[in-house]
């Protein structure tokens, strides 16, 4: 890698550090005074979107960092900087509600928030046996770990076309988590922020779709 890829890819990682320093430290002093009926309860779709789509976040930043670091197409690289950047500036966002609604991070199984919404009536378990590790990250549209391996161990033009279509499920993943608290929840930013995300990963998804193209990538 040359110097300057290497001195953004230390930027990226530092954004992503301060990011998550900084909603730390607003959440903890935000939490004085909070409460009131108005706030999201821990069971409530604004809680549940803000602790699953976080671990969602995670994948994805981990995902793009990859790729930024070993790609040699520019366009690739381009895509995979904006997705990790942003991606790390909203899960430090979502970790400062739960703080600030004075709710733990972590909390009941993942996407059973969703159950009441036509985008996850499929995919919690309800009236069915709970879903496995194994069917959960399936329905997030998130890699295995054994694909997060390939994904690091894969060079060239077949690394970008693997981290392409990882990061196209990926995306497809969460946009029903976005379209479920749009219409279960209430609370206004977490609404314009799965608003602006359901928007903000369809216009990548076609994007990832052409750069797909442009490589004459196989289909999977």
């Amino acid at each position: 890698m040359t110097p300057a890829p290497r001195r953004r890819w230390i930027a990226i990682v530092l954004v992503a550090v301060a990011v998550a320093a900084v909603a730390f430290a607003a959440g903890r002093f935000s939490t004085f005074g909070a409460s009131g009926p108005d706030l999201p309860a821990d069971d409530s779709a604004e809680a549940g979107f803000a602790r699953d789509m976080q671990a969602h976040h995670t994948q994805a930043i981990e995902m793009a960092m990859t790729a930024y670091r070993k790609t040699d197409d520019e366009q690739v690289r381009m895509l995979a900087y904006d997705i990790a950047t942003a991606q790390a500036g909203q899960r430090g966002e979502m970790f400062d509600w739960l703080v600030k609604w004075g709710l733990p991070q972590a909390g009941g199984p993942p996407m059973a928030w969703m159950a009441a919404s036509d985008a996850g009536h499929d995919h919690d378990g309800t009236g069915t046996a709970p879903l496995s590790p194994e069917e959960e990250r399936e329905a997030m549209g998130m890699a295995s770990p054994a694909e997060l391996t390939a994904l690091a161990e894969t060079e060239g033009t077949a690394g970008d076309c693997l981290f392409l279509e990882l990061m196209i499920r990926h995306h497809q993943g969460a946009i029903p988590m976005a379209e479920a608290v749009l219409e279960l929840g209430s609370e206004p930013r977490t609404l314009a922020v799965a608003a602006s995300m359901k928007d903000a990963q369809q216009f990548e998804i076609d994007a990832m779709t052409a750069a797909q193209q442009r490589l004459a990538c196989p289909v999977p």
